[in-house]
């Protein structure tokens, strides 16, 4: 490779000189040393019922189109969704993004410059900070109580002077969901101060809880949502999010052009078209988090509203933890890297019914 490499990298911006989202791949290389090929995974919160026939017969025949361009509007799955969530009674702005990600990637762009503050409700996904960051933002992170509630005063009056704030219930990794009441009363302060709120819902189909009448009055709220969850499409990197109407034509202009692909947007539609599907692994998920809760002998778990728990493995370290179960065939994640939560938790999605009595019947001999 001809030049001055180091002259080269020099030229990188200094915020990309480490760090980086943390991936949970150290488990599973440890539990195909110990000889599990099929080890149990459950570090990643994926859905373990895989992807409905629905949308797999729309994804193979949307492989025919693959020569052409898709639709920048993603029109088809647009109007899917905003049918979906009809029985919430309001006409939702509906927005589309390469997974969460890149719609929190399509928020942020539009708000933030250089120094700019942007608060985050922490411990909490960290991909939050990664992309402020990369906007040349600065995040100031405000902890959440002992028990991971979130205390409203404090964040609200950490808001002042930022353009944007950041709320995640049922939280990631924590489980912990956030009363539509606290978050009405967060979004009430938060209009004072001229700051809009990005409440991710990645996780909101596994609890009762609904925030989107919030939609209705609050005009400085945005909503994010996945189906990489509930619909078994984690691999097609599908986001969306309810958008205030003023702010439906700022998103369009910042959002990458042909975001979503034929593939994708095809088998999003036939994923929303086959409720049952959802409906059969939400009930799988609340009857297992009961049984994980049952099951523990030694180790705290937090009340969650996700298709995952966290465990408090203490006076153990969580990375010992991941390992020794590693070595029993169950993959779980660490928690350690997500900032202020320390480094004695583990967040262990739930799996299927074979994955879930594997990893009760190894955290219980640890």
């Amino acid at each position: 490779m001809g030049g001055d490499t180091e002259s080269l990298k020099s030229q990188v911006r200094k915020v990309f000189e480490g760090g980086g989202y943390v991936f949970a791949t150290k488990a599973a290389n440890i539990a195909r040393d110990a000889g599990f090929t099929n080890p149990a995974r459950l570090a990643s919160n994926e859905n373990p019922f895989g992807t409905s026939d629905a949308a797999i017969n729309a994804a193979k025949e949307a492989l025919c189109s693959g020569n052409r361009y898709p639709d920048e509007t993603a029109d088809s799955l647009v109007r899917a969704l905003a049918e979906y969530h009809g029985d919430c009674g309001l006409k939702l702005n509906v927005v589309t993004g390469v997974g969460m990600d890149g719609v929190i990637e399509n928020v942020i762009r539009t708000f933030i410059g250089a120094g700019d503050k942007v608060v985050v409700s922490t411990p909490t996904f960290s991909f939050y900070n990664l992309a402020v960051t990369a906007q040349g933002g600065v995040v100031q992170n405000v902890r959440r109580r002992e028990d991971f509630t979130v205390n409203v005063p404090e964040f609200v009056e950490a808001c002042r002077g930022a353009k944007i704030a950041f709320l995640c219930s049922p939280n990631n990794p924590t489980g912990t969901i956030t009363p539509a009441e606290d978050v009405e009363e967060i979004l009430k302060g938060l209009l004072k101060e001229n700051c809009m709120l990005f409440l991710d819902n990645a996780y909101v189909d596994f609890c009762d809880t609904d925030y989107r009448r919030l939609m209705k009055d609050y005009g400085n709220l945005i909503i994010g949502r996945t189906m990489s969850k509930a619909f078994g499409l984690a691999g097609m990197r599908v986001g969306y999010a309810f958008v205030p109407d003023w702010y439906l034509p700022y998103y369009k202009r910042a959002q990458t052009p042909f975001a979503l692909n034929n593939i994708s947007i095809a088998a999003a539609v036939g994923a929303i078209g086959d409720r049952e599907f959802v409906k059969r692994y939400v009930n799988h998920v609340k009857e297992w988090r009961d049984a994980f809760e049952a099951g523990l002998k030694k180790y705290r778990m937090y009340p969650a509203g996700a298709n995952f728990v966290m465990i408090d493995v203490a006076p153990q370290k969580s990375d010992d933890v991941v390992v020794k179960l590693a070595k029993k065939g169950v993959i779980v994640r660490s928690c350690a890297s997500f900032p202020t939560l320390g480094d004695t938790f583990i967040r262990v999605s739930i799996g299927d019914s074979w994955e879930n009595e594997m990893f009760l019947k190894a955290i219980n001999e640890i």
